[in-house]
């Protein structure tokens, strides 16, 4: 390994770095997931010639190469471990070009979400996915897990939002996928096939974004409190049945809007209570608003409603504070289903049916405009116990049961690959791990994630 070090610092120069502390942060991501030791070492790479040197290096030597942008990942995916050299794009942050007219920019991956928008802003536009950890996640890693975020039921996920990806391939070769135009139907889709891939195929190293303009007209926020989570659930679903495109519909359960208010110093929810925040936007916001607040009462919801974006951002907040409120009760399992919209309130009594019959505390949040929900498992210590596990494994079985997914946005990585086969039937599981040897014949990308053994 001494050997190999030397070699890889006389190829790349110092941006090869073997620090303690930057190895050690490369073991883990923000699941709560660690690998078993540290990995060789971390390239950071600054432009695609980086890139292509590394992985000519890897392909050369048959080195396995993690790639890596925040960190911010919730699925192990970018966790790497002893033999593995980590390939970090997070110093790859420019925006390479912006056409207003066309609705376009093309970008490095390492740009984080918060950063992108505020500089598209000056052009009048933004980039639609909008992740709760937008402030802190870059786009490589949106693209990598086929992200989404607070806004998917109104303006789609990052799959909805891409139009091309410049790739580099294990042997370090470039590939540019996709169009520049918003059609494009030219042989297989492979920019769609990398979006989700979960670092197995390639390298991101640019991305072609599909952007719209700033949305005109007023935002309301509306705010529903509910008896119970089931009864909130049963409003969302309400509002989807009632026609009406909410821009954002957040749920938040009794156990995460308690342990929200505490970290916040919020005044304590009332006992089970559950909560509704519901957005609207463009120039029949108010309207809108008015018939989901209707929707939502009839419901039995207690309904108030705002147009003052900053009371509506303050109560966004509430639901953004999600993931620190988890870390303050102790080690986070933040696990993602999806589910269809009018299967959540009975995905809810799946989650308090598995509390009760494991007496684990499920604290849970959905994205309820698309039926993505977010069960929290609560532990103390760096490994997940097998209580935890079991509770986690009839949770995941309950929503395909429900024509659900075992990930909405987080994706596969580490920690679920061992229930991928089962939800995908083992003839789709095989082809897809047929594909990715295409890509990757010897096997060094990202090995071990997504796919058991491979």
């Amino acid at each position: 390994m001494t050997d190999l070090l030397e070699s890889l610092r006389r190829e790349l120069g110092d941006i090869v770095d073997c620090s303690p502390e930057t190895l050690e942060t490369a073991r883990a991501d923000r699941s709560g997931h660690r690998s078993a030791e540290r990995p060789l070492a971390v390239v950071h790479a600054r432009t695609v010639d980086d890139v292509q040197r590394t992985m000519r290096f890897a392909s050369r030597t048959g080195t396995p190469v993690v790639v890596r942008g925040a960190g911010t990942g919730l699925a192990g995916a970018a966790n790497a471990g002893p033999g593995e050299l980590v390939l970090s794009t997070a110093l790859m942050t420019g925006i390479l070009e912006v056409r207003a007219d066309d609705l376009i920019a093309v970008v490095e991956p390492g740009i984080l979400n918060g950063d992108l928008n505020a500089q598209l802003a000056a052009h009048g536009l933004w980039w639609a996915p909008d992740p709760a950890s937008r402030d802190i996640s870059t786009v490589g890693g949106n693209i990598a897990t086929g992200a989404g975020g607070l806004l998917c039921a109104k303006y789609g996920v990052v799959h909805d939002a891409v139009l091309g990806i410049d790739l580099v391939l294990a042997d370090g070769r470039m590939l540019r996928l996709g169009h520049r135009t918003v059609k494009g139907v030219t042989g297989l889709d492979l920019t769609s096939l990398v979006i989700g891939s979960e670092g197995r195929l390639g390298v991101v190293v640019g991305a072609t974004l599909k952007l719209r303009r700033l949305a005109q007209g007023a935002i309301c926020t509306i705010t529903a409190m509910f008896p119970t989570v089931r009864d909130a659930a049963a409003g969302a679903a309400a509002v989807t049945a009632a026609g009406v495109q909410p821009a954002i519909m957040e749920l938040m359960d009794a156990a995460s809007l308690a342990a929200v208010h505490a970290l916040l110093a919020l005044p304590s929810p009332a006992p089970h209570a559950a909560q509704l925040t519901i957005q609207t936007d463009g120039p029949a916001a108010r309207e809108e608003a008015a018939v989901i607040g209707r929707v939502l009462e009839a419901a039995g919801g207690v309904v108030a409603i705002t147009d003052d974006p900053a009371e509506g951002e303050r109560l966004l907040q509430v639901r953004r504070a999600m993931h620190p409120a988890m870390a303050s009760l102790g080690t986070t399992l933040i696990e993602d289903v999806a589910v269809p919209r009018s299967a959540m309130p009975a995905m809810f009594d799946e989650i308090a049916r598995i509390e009760r019959q494991h007496g684990v505390s499920i604290p849970t949040v959905a994205h309820a405009g698309d039926g993505n929900l977010h069960p929290n498992f609560i532990f103390d210590g760096d490994e997940v116990p097998a209580h935890i596990w079991a509770a986690a494994d009839e949770l995941f079985r309950a929503a395909i049961r429900l024509g659900g997914t075992l990930t909405g946005e987080h994706g596969i990585g580490m920690l679920k690959s061992r229930w991928l086969a089962e939800e995908l039937g083992d003839d789709q599981w095989q082809l897809q791990r047929d594909i990715v040897r295409v890509f990757d014949p010897q096997g060094i990308l990202n090995p071990g994630k997504v796919f058991l053994g491979a």
